[in-house]
């Protein structure tokens, strides 16, 4: 039964695709019947193997590359960040150090007994003879080291001071 309804099946094929042609060529369309061998096929189908083998392999070293080039640059950085690191806490740890020691080094404008360490924004403030029971002068002191230069707070805090924009205030809580 089965083989009687592929042959039939065949049949059915071959029929149809004869009309089909008939039918073309009353139009005026040559029909060509293509015959493909075995041995083009299987070439055929090796070579596209191929080509997608090859594309799959040259994609996977490509992304090792890329992968591998990447973790050499991030090992870069990091150990430029690292150094960095290094170099900035070192800075600020001698300036640190130096703002707490400078009242006794040399050339400080003031008697170190006189100089009070605030931190924040600026690193001292002295008041001139209260050693001594009477303030002739009060002066803010900023202590820097090497090539640092003033912050914006800073600078205007300095500004202020030298346009005068200084006062007293007693405050008073009851």
């Amino acid at each position: 039964m089965k083989l009687m309804h592929d042959d039939m099946a065949r049949w059915l094929f071959l029929k149809e695709s004869s009309v089909y042609a008939e039918c073309m060529n009353g139009f005026g369309v040559q029909s060509q019947s293509w015959y493909l061998s075995s041995w083009f096929i299987a070439a055929m189908t090796v070579f596209f193997a191929a080509i997608c083998v090859a594309g799959v392999l040259a994609y996977r070293a490509g992304k090792r590359r890329g992968l591998l080039e990447a973790q050499l640059a991030e090992r870069d950085r990091m150990d430029l960040a690292r150094k960095d690191a290094v170099e900035r806490s070192r800075s600020a740890l001698s300036g640190q150090v130096s703002e707490q020691i400078a009242p006794w080094l040399p050339d400080f404008p003031t008697s170190p007994a006189d100089a009070r360490f605030i931190g924040k924004p600026v690193d001292f403030v002295s008041f001139c003879g209260a050693d001594e029971g009477m303030v002739r002068e009060i002066v803010f002191i900023e202590v820097k080291t090497g090539r640092s230069s003033l912050s914006t707070v800073e600078r205007s805090v300095r500004d202020a001071i030298v346009q005068g924009h200084v006062r007293w205030v007693e405050y008073r809580i009851e």
